[in-house]
C-alpha cells in the first residue's frame, strides 16, 4: 500500500455519504475476507477497513479524530478487529502495529482488491473525484491499483458479469458438495460452538452465504441457537440484512 497521503474534509457531505456507504456495504467485504482466510492459494492482493479513531485532548473542545487503515481484519457480525497499519498523525492514544477493536458504525471505509481491480474504497472515489485528471493519475499510480471509474464503485467481483454475485459468493454455491461431505464426516460441527457461543450456522449467516446455510439447516443445525450475545443466526440475517438468509432462518 502507498505511504503518501491525501488529506480530505471527513464532515463534508460527501465524506458523509461515503462513510455511509461504506458502513451498509460492510458485508460484502467480509463476505469476501471469509472465503479468502479458507483458500490456500490467495485470492486478494489486499483487504483493509479504515477506521475513525479519536481523541479527547484536553486543550481542545473538539476530539480529534484520524480516519486510518486496519488489516488482518476479523468480524463478529458486531464488531470489527484488527491491526493499525498508518501511523498517526496527531493521536496519541493508538500507534502502527497496535490491535484494535471497533463496532462496525465506526468504520469510514473498506477495500480489497482482486488482481489490481479495487472494490469498495467510498472515501477514496470521492476524493479521487475532486481531483484533476493528472493529480487522479498520480494518486493510482500511487497505490498501485486500478481504482476505475468513481461514479462507478463496484462492491463484488465480476459484479457486472455476474450480477449474481451480489447475492451470493460463487465459492458458496461451488462449496456446497464438499460442505455436504465435511458435515457427514464431522457431525458434532452442526452444534459446535466457540468460545463467544457462534456456532457454524452464526458465522455462515454472518458472510451471507446462502447456499451453506441451506446445507447447515437440511443436516440438522439449530436455527434458534444463541450465542454468547443472545444471538440467532436469524438476528445477524436482519441486523447485516442479509435479505435473501431472513426467510431460510425465519
Amino acid at each position: 500500500m502507498s505511504e503518501q497521503i491525501f488529506f480530505a474534509r471527513g464532515d463534508s457531505p460527501e465524506m458523509l455519504a461515503a462513510f455511509q456507504k461504506a458502513q451498509a456495504s460492510f458485508r460484502y467485504f467480509w463476505r469476501e475476507l471469509s472465503w479468502e482466510y479458507r483458500r490456500i492459494i490467495p485470492g486478494l492482493d489486499l483487504a483493509c477497513v479504515k477506521i475513525a479513531f479519536t481523541q479527547q485532548f484536553p486543550d481542545q473542545q473538539d476530539p480529534v479524530v484520524e480516519h486510518m487503515w486496519i488489516n488482518e481484519v476479523e468480524f463478529d457480525g458486531d464488531n470489527i478487529t484488527g491491526i493499525l497499519i498508518n501511523q498517526p498523525n496527531e493521536l496519541t492514544n493508538v500507534n502502527n502495529g497496535d490491535p484494535v477493536s471497533f463496532p462496525l458504525e465506526q468504520i469510514s471505509d473498506w477495500l480489497f482488491a482482486i488482481e489490481g481491480r479495487t472494490y469498495g474504497g467510498f472515501t477514496i472515489h470521492t476524493m479521487r473525484s475532486l481531483m484533476e485528471t493528472a493529480e487522479r493519475e498520480e494518486h493510482d499510480a500511487a497505490w498501485g491499483l486500478e481504482f476505475g471509474d468513481f461514479n462507478d464503485i463496484l462492491i463484488v467481483n465480476n459484479q457486472k458479469e455476474n450480477p449474481e454475485n451480489l447475492v451470493e459468493h460463487p465459492m458458496s454455491r461451488n462449496m456446497k458438495e464438499k460442505l455436504v461431505e465435511f458435515l457427514q464426516q464431522h457431525p458434532a460441527e452442526l452444534s459446535n460452538a466457540d468460545e463467544e457461543g457462534f456456532t457454524m450456522l452464526h458465522r455462515e449467516t454472518i458472510a451471507g452465504n446462502l447456499s451453506s446455510v441451506e446445507i447447515l439447516l437440511q443436516q440438522g443445525a439449530d436455527k434458534n441457537r444463541k450465542n454468547n450475545a443472545g444471538k440467532t443466526a436469524l438476528d445477524y440475517a436482519r441486523q447485516l440484512d442479509w435479505q435473501h438468509l431472513v426467510p431460510v432462518l425465519s
